[in-house]
């Protein structure tokens, strides 16, 4: 209808109504809405929101539906079960929702989309572990701060024995994946005259032996690293391991772990913040 009259409009300036004036060429905004549609959908997320702001007809195409399943994951339906209340909004909608933190498990873990392509990230707090000795407060505790997606993380005083164990069963879309601890040697404390205070004064065994960690799949991979912890007063993302995931529509259990075993010696100064699922291809925004 809106390219009809464009047409009309056109057709009354060469003259139609006595107007000398000469004949417009077509612009972008006589394409049809259908067109302008099937071009958004080679764009990415945020190339398509900025050609929305040029007019009504960019507007209206970029609101629909094919648009934006095009650039959901596959696993969406699975992801908008777990973490939305409503089914049935429009497509521009859930891809926006997803690509916010949502917090599923009790509020225990986070997925989040990118917002440039739409690949699926995933956060699991230091609460949803298995941490041997986590209930007594001579050896560990849950600690505020701003520094952690969660706002909270376990630390570590003194232990002989280390070991964190973890699970997530989860509907990743096809692709390869790289699993992370999230590890500081120090306790962060609150912020004097605007500065960051991590106190390092408690840290101290883990030079002597490597910790291990471990992750296996439901489909047989598995993984291994063993790394010295020697960088204080500081996050760093410990690199477990990768698996990759070909069928989308079949839920894929992981199991990961970090330990420290070796009752030769006490270790202790540790925060354990999260553990990072990410896309392989996004390692070098972890290092």
């Amino acid at each position: 209808m809106g390219t009809g009259f464009s047409i009309f409009l056109r057709k009354t300036s060469t003259g139609l109504l006595g107007s000398s004036s000469p004949p417009e060429k077509p612009g972008l905004g006589d394409l049809p809405e259908s067109c302008i549609s099937s071009i958004f959908m080679y764009l990415d997320p945020p190339e398509i929101c900025k050609l929305a702001q040029m007019s009504r007809a960019f507007r209206a195409a970029s609101l629909a539906d094919f648009v934006w399943e095009s650039k959901l994951p596959s696993n969406y339906k699975f992801l908008v079960d777990k973490v939305l209340d409503h089914e049935n909004l429009p497509k521009k909608e859930i891809y926006g929702r997803l690509c916010q933190p949502n917090r599923f498990d009790g509020g225990t873990k986070e997925v989040w989309l990118d917002k440039s392509c739409g690949q699926v990230f995933l956060s699991i707090s230091s609460k949803a572990l298995r941490i041997t000795g986590i209930d007594d407060r001579r050896y560990w505790s849950h600690i505020p701060t701003e520094e952690s997606r969660f706002h909270t993380v376990a630390y570590l005083q003194q232990i002989w024995w280390v070991e964190a164990l973890g699970e997530l069963e989860f509907e990743f879309p096809p692709g390869s994946y790289s699993l992370y601890f999230r590890l500081q040697l120090g306790k962060t404390c609150p912020k004097r005259f605007g500065r960051r205070v991590c106190n390092v004064d408690q840290v101290h065994g883990w030079h002597i032996k490597p910790v291990r960690f471990q992750l296996s799949t439901s489909d047989g991979q598995h993984a291994l690293s063993e790394c010295y912890l020697h960088q204080q007063g500081s996050w760093v993302h410990y690199h477990v391991g990768d698996f990759v995931v070909i069928d989308n529509h079949k839920p894929m259990k992981i199991k990961f772990s970090m330990v420290q075993i070796d009752c030769t010696h006490t270790k202790g100064g540790l925060s354990l913040d999260s553990v990072l699922i990410y896309p392989s291809k996004f390692r070098e925004k972890l290092i």
